[in-house]
């Protein structure tokens, strides 16, 4: 029992897992957080997304403020927006798209402005004057302003009003009211009537740090032309507008905004190309299912939107999101975060020296079922990334024991105690191999026993017999070597079989071994399909859902094979939505039972949403299912009229393949087995016998703790209940057993253990 050692906390061991670079890579895979289409299409970045949403929610002055945020004047931009985001719609694709204008002036109609001054902000000492008329000065007037620059802005109109209707002539007289009043609210020193000639140009070089002019004025007294990038006549250092912002609002506003970045790096002495971030339109990867929309039309605006209105076109939004990975796994929708976010907190759990890996479990309860990389449109592997991380682990002794200990020690007994490997004939080769997989025997000896003396009847050249553990249990753990001595563990003993044809009757030992032996593996199913039924049973016509295992993922012969098993045997089948290569896993895969058991719980939930009955292909699924209280039979079940029965705790497991073992070497190969006895009566209250079961102690685990106090006779009486509990270390646990004696042997009433020792 010391095979495996508990990680020390002094451990300074460090291991990279992956490069800056390499980790980049694998996060920009994720496209969870790329921008819905109507905010790539938006040159101002509104999130489009969460500004329909508030509405959606009659939170209209969130809404307004967010117009307020992006734009300096925002019913102008309500007003005369031309709304690319509504064309970019995926709604369009299938009915119309979001009329997102209609919803802006609904938002400024509703909302509640703006209120107080806001933080107190220091001025900048660069002065910057604006000179002349246009929405691009005037956008940019207030972007700077915003900034807190000293602005003069110079026209040549006697007043703000003329101003604001020279600039926006599509307010109407209550818009052009507001936003006039906003433009007296900037701190903004208004110069009106001033005479805009070379002269005045001339004197304003001289007073101020920035210029900008207007489109017109711009052609008056200047022959250069701004960069279409930073908006900068490059020459004279003056900012002025392209022909595009004279093409519309939008093309204004986001011209002025680009303007005012530029000023920024002007100000700071740095070339106006520099740190520019992404600018305008962006083009979205993102992936939104349109298969289940249904079209509709936008709600028409009328003279205006009512609340009520503007909240049913709200409605109609699809919030675009890419949740594929979410919407399969089930594991992924219990953290509720993208694999790109995961991904960046397991990299920098594995990276930490010292200190606590908070991380750990999260790491520990993925199912290394590779679903994510076939849901994601993109093929994002989170599995891989949390299989490399357990090894990261594991190799700087960072990877706590506790998790996977149990199914670690019950890997060895497979492949110790309970292993057998024999011919079919003695000192005869044959040409294949049975390896039926250490939880199917586990789970249902009856079926492997079946199994094999179907295969060997029928099988030309003879069928060998291999009970023990393909590995999987060691990959999935993260125990890189302990894997490696089971795959020359299992070579050496293929090769005394003579290396025949491996046929796994478990869908992870096939895949299991075929990526350690580098070899080709049958599964039974395909043989069994080829065969034939025999003898044929009958479910004649009845209805089950087929659940796929995750270890047939990318083996479309095998599921073929399974359902064609099924209608050999009478079943109509159904499949859930989820299946072939988007069958989630059941929860025992990755350990995930024995790390994280609600999330194991939540996964076997995800596979059995249907009313059921069910029929599964992997022994593991058919146990977490029924412990799940579905009715469900494992198909080699069926075809050999085998009762499924209750699942079996883990001493009964363990038992199984003993028995297995024991019943196929008397029966199939004339050998006799000895068993270990137990030289005292021994019982279990079934109080016990569920705590033992869930608290992952063996019956071994007591017999060894009250042979050790019959033994010293060492024990806590306690009086009043009249019962002893004893203790003793086995490998890393102290277990206690409580029990009275009883009949001349012991009944066991509690047991629980703890990862201590006790002096």
């Amino acid at each position: 029992m010391d095979k495996f050692k508990e990680r020390s906390t002094r451990t300074y061991r460090q291991k990279q897992m992956l490069s800056k670079a390499e980790l980049e890579v694998r996060e920009n895979v994720c496209i969870y957080d790329e921008p819905a289409f109507c905010s790539a299409a938006c040159p101002l970045k509104l999130d489009g997304r969460a500004f329909v949403g508030k509405i959606q929610a009659g939170d209209f002055t969130a809404a307004r403020a967010m117009l307020e945020r992006i734009a300096p004047f925002p019913l102008i931009l309500a007003g005369g927006c031309e709304s690319p985001c509504s064309a970019a719609c995926r709604l369009s694709e299938v009915g119309e798209g979001i009329d997102m204008s209609a919803l802006e002036r609904a938002a400024m109609k509703y909302g509640a402005p703006k209120g107080g001054r806001g933080m107190f902000k220091m001025k900048k000492s660069k002065t910057a004057a604006i000179i002349g008329a246009d929405l691009f000065t005037l956008a940019l007037a207030g972007e700077l302003a915003a900034k807190s620059y000293p602005v003069t802005y110079f026209v040549e109109e006697p007043d703000a009003a003329a101003l604001m209707a020279g600039c926006a002539p599509l307010l109407d007289k209550e818009a052009l009211k507001a936003e006039t009043e906003r433009l007296y609210g900037m701190d903004i020193d208004l110069k009106f009537g001033s005479s805009l000639d070379r002269e005045f140009f001339g004197r304003a070089k001289e007073t101020y740090d920035i210029l900008a002019l207007s489109g017109e004025v711009r052609k008056k007294l200047l022959e250069e032309e701004p960069d279409p990038v930073t908006l900068v006549c490059t020459e004279s250092g003056v900012v002025a507008p392209t022909a595009e912002a004279a093409s519309g609002t939008l093309a204004a506003l986001y011209c002025a905004k680009r303007a005012a970045l530029s000023v920024d790096r002007l100000s700071q002495g740095m070339a106006p190309t520099v740190s520019r971030g992404v600018e305008g339109p962006v083009t979205s990867r993102l992936y939104t299912d349109m298969s289940n929309v249904t079209p509709t039309k936008k709600v028409p605006e009328g003279e205006g939107y009512t609340r009520e209105e503007a909240k049913e076109e709200a409605g109609r939004c699809i919030q675009c999101r890419c949740e594929e990975c979410f919407k399969g796994c089930a594991y992924l929708a219990h953290y509720g975060k993208s694999p790109r976010a995961l991904t960046r907190e397991i990299y920098n759990n594995v990276s930490i020296i010292m200190g606590d890996h908070m991380m750990n479990k999260p790491i520990n309860s993925c199912a290394l079922c590779g679903q994510c990389s076939v849901t994601c449109p993109y093929g994002y592997d989170m599995a891989d990334i949390c299989h490399m991380a357990r090894e990261n682990m594991v190799a700087t002794g960072k990877m706590p024991l506790a998790p996977h200990e149990f199914a670690l020690y019950d890997m060895l007994f497979s492949n110790g105690e309970a292993f057998l490997a024999r011919p079919q004939k003695k000192d005869k080769p044959s040409n294949y191999v049975f390896f039926p997989g250490c939880q199917t025997a586990a789970l249902s000896p009856k079926t492997v026993a079946a199994a094999y003396k179907d295969l060997a009847v029928r099988l030309p050249g003879g069928v060998a017999l291999m009970l023990g553990c393909c590995g999987a249990i060691a990959d999935w753990a993260g125990r890189y070597e302990l894997l490696g001595e089971t795959t020359e563990f299992l070579k050496s003993e293929l090769a005394k079989l003579g290396d025949p044809e491996i046929i796994a009757g478990c869908p992870n030992c096939k895949k299991t071994l075929e990526k350690t032996l580098h070899r080709k593996v049958l599964n039974i199913y395909k043989v069994l399909a080829d065969l034939g039924v025999s003898p044929p049973q009958s479910d004649e016509g009845r209805k089950v859902v087929l659940h796929d295992a995750c270890g047939a993922r990318g083996d479309p012969a095998m599921r073929a094979a399974v359902e064609k098993l099924a209608g050999k045997v009478g079943l109509t089948v159904e499949k859930a939505p989820y299946s072939g290569d988007r069958t989630p896993c059941c929860g025992y895969g990755g350990l995930v039972m024995y790390a994280n058991r609600e999330v194991a719980h939540e996964m076997a939930q995800k596979c059995t949403e249907l009313e059921g009955p069910y029929v599964t292909y992997c022994m593991n699924c058919k146990d977490r299912f029924a412990r799940e209280g579905k009715e469900t039979a494992h198909i080699l079940e069926l075809v050999y009229g085998i009762k499924p029965g209750s699942p079996p705790d883990i001493s009964e497991k363990r038992k199984n393949r003993l028995k297995l073992k024991k019943e196929l070497l008397e029966e199939c190969f004339g050998e006799l087995m000895e068993e270990e006895i137990v030289d005292f009566p021994l019982k279990f209250t079934d109080e016990a016998r569920v705590l033992m079961d869930d608290r992952m102690i063996l019956d071994s685990d007591v017999i060894q703790v009250l042979k050790a106090y019959r033994k010293t006779g060492e024990a806590v009486l306690d009086g009043d209940a009249g019962l002893l509990t004893a203790r003793t270390r086995i490998g890393n646990v102290t277990f206690w057993v409580v029990f009275e004696e009883k009949d001349g042997g012991y009944l066991v009433s509690r047991a629980y253990s703890h990862r201590m020792t006790v002096g």
